[in-house]
C-alpha cells in the first residue's frame, strides 16, 4: 500500500514550522480513579510526537478515551491523566486544550494535547463539516492509530480528506509494512493460527485465510467445532455444532489446495473449567461425554511447533488452550516457544495473543506485534480499511 510516510516528510525538511495534527491512539485502560493502569499506548505514540518536534513542527496531538457521549463531556472522560503521562515521557509541558475545533494556539517546537475527541458531535459519523473544521487547524495530518483504522471517524477518514497533507505516522506505517510482509508477500510456507471461542465471531477470517495460507492451525473452542467437523466427539466442550458445515467447507478449501487444517490428536481434558481442575491427557478419539476439552495435547503441540520451524511467515492470532490456567497452559506455551525460535517472519495480534506473548517473554522474538485489535481482525478477514484507504487515495492524488 502506497501512502506518504510522517517520516519521509521529517527527513526532507517539509515539517519545519507546519502545524502537525497527529492521530494517535492513547485509550489506556484506567482505574476507578483515573489513574492510567497500562501505558503502552501512549509509549508507542512518542516517537511520532518527538519526530514532530525535532522537525520544528507546531504539533497538536487527539484521541479517543473511553466511550464518551457525543456532546456530553463528563470530567471520566478528559485525557488529563494522559497529558500528564506523556509530559513525563516527552520530558516537557504538555497543555491540555478543551473546546478546539474552532482553533488552536501552538507554536512550533510546542506541542498540545486536544481533548478527547470522541466527544465532539459528529465524530463518530464524520460529520463533514466537522471534519473541514479540523482539516483547517493544520498544514499535516498524520494517522498513527491503527487501533483505529477500521473505522472512519472524523479524526480518522473526515481530516484526511480535507487536510492539506495527509500522511502516517512511523506506528501506522509500521503497521502496513508487517500486514504487506505477512499477507501481501509472505515468504512460505505461510502458517495461521486462529484461536478463540467462537467459529461464528472468526469465520470471515477462517475463510479468508483458508483461501492463501499454506496451513491453517485452529484452537480453543474453534479448534472443538473442526473436530466436530472431522467426525470427532468432543464431550461437553465448548463448540458451534451448527456451524460444522462451515468449518468443513474450510477444510476442503485448505485441501483442494494442497493444504491443511492439523486436527488435534490428543488434547487435555477436565471435568470442570477451573484453574484447579484435574487435567488428564486424551487421544483426541477417545474423549468422554462429561469432558471438557481445554488444551491441545502434548503431541499435537510437538508437531505443530516442528511445523512452525519450518514456515516462513506466521501470522498468530489467539491461544490455543486456556493458557492462564497452569494445567492448560502447555499448548499455547510450547506454540509461543516455537514461533520465538523460529526463523520465519512473524505477525501477532490480539488482547489475548499479546497477554500470552507477555506471559511467555517472548516480545522481542516475534517479527511484529500488532496493538490493532479490531483492525487487525479486519485486515485478516481481508477488508480494506478505510482509515488506510483514504491516505492511499491522498498518496495517489
Amino acid at each position: 500500500m502506497n501512502v506518504i510516510r510522517f517520516s519521509d516528510l521529517c527527513a526532507s525538511g517539509q515539517v519545519a514550522g507546519q502545524r502537525v495534527f497527529i492521530r494517535a491512539d492513547l485509550n489506556v485502560p484506567q482505574a476507578d480513579d483515573g489513574r492510567i493502569t497500562e501505558d503502552t499506548r501512549i509509549r508507542a505514540s512518542v516517537p511520532c510526537i518527538q519526530m514532530a518536534l525535532e522537525a520544528g513542527a507546531a504539533v497538536m496531538v487527539t484521541s479517543h478515551l473511553g466511550r464518551p457521549t457525543e456532546g456530553a463531556f463528563k470530567p471520566e472522560d478528559s485525557l488529563a491523566p494522559v497529558a500528564e503521562r506523556l509530559c513525563e515521557l516527552l520530558g516537557r509541558e504538555v497543555p491540555l486544550v478543551a473546546n478546539w475545533v474552532e482553533g488552536v494556539t501552538v507554536a512550533p517546537g510546542q506541542v498540545v494535547l486536544l481533548e478527547n475527541c470522541r466527544v465532539n458531535l459528529g465524530e463518530k459519523k464524520n460529520n463533514q463539516d466537522l471534519a473541514r473544521k479540523m482539516a483547517a487547524l493544520c498544514d499535516i495530518y498524520v494517522n498513527d492509530a491503527f487501533g483505529t483504522a477500521h473505522r472512519a471517524e472524523g479524526t480518522t477518514y473526515g481530516i484526511a480528506q480535507f487536510a492539506p497533507m495527509a500522511c502516517a505516522g512511523p506506528l501506522l506505517a509500521a503497521e502496513i509494512d508487517a500486514i504487506g510482509k505477512a499477507l501481501e508477500a509472505p515468504q512460505r510456507p505461510l502458517v495461521a493460527i486462529v484461536a478463540g471461542s467462537k467459529v461464528s465471531t472468526k469465520l470471515t477470517i477462517l475463510k479468508s485465510l483458508s483461501q492463501n495460507v499454506d496451513q491453517l492451525i485452529v484452537g480453543g473452542g474453534i479448534a472443538n467445532t473442526f473436530m466436530l467437523a472431522a467426525g470427532l466427539k468432543i464431550g461437553k466442550s465448548l463448540a458451534e455444532a451448527a456451524l460444522v458445515d462451515e468449518a468443513k467447507a474450510v477444510i476442503d478449501a485448505m485441501k483442494a489446495r494442497g493444504a491443511e487444517v492439523p486436527i488435534p490428536s490428543d488434547v487435555v481434558t477436565a471435568k470442570t473449567f477451573a484453574v484447579d481442575a484435574v487435567a488428564t491427557v486424551k487421544r483426541a478419539n477417545e474423549v468422554a461425554e462429561d469432558d471438557l476439552i481445554l488444551d491441545i495435547g502434548p503431541e499435537t503441540a510437538a508437531k505443530l511447533a516442528k511445523q512452525l520451524k519450518q514456515a516462513g511467515t506466521i501470522v498468530w492470532n489467539g491461544p490455543v488452550g486456556v493458557f492462564e490456567f497452569a494445567a492448560f497452559e502447555n499448548g499455547t506455551k510450547v506454540i509461543a516457544q516455537a514461533i520465538a525460535e523460529s526463523k520465519a517472519f512473524s505477525i501477532a495480534g490480539g488482547g489475548d495473543t499479546l497477554a500470552a506473548i507477555a506471559k511467555y517473554g517472548i516480545e522481542k522474538q516475534v517479527g511484529y506485534i500488532s496493538t490493532g485489535g479490531g483492525a487487525f481482525l479486519e485486515i485478516l478477514e481481508g477488508k480494506t480499511l478505510p482509515a488506510l484507504e483514504i491516505l492511499a487515495k491522498r498518496a495517489a492524488g
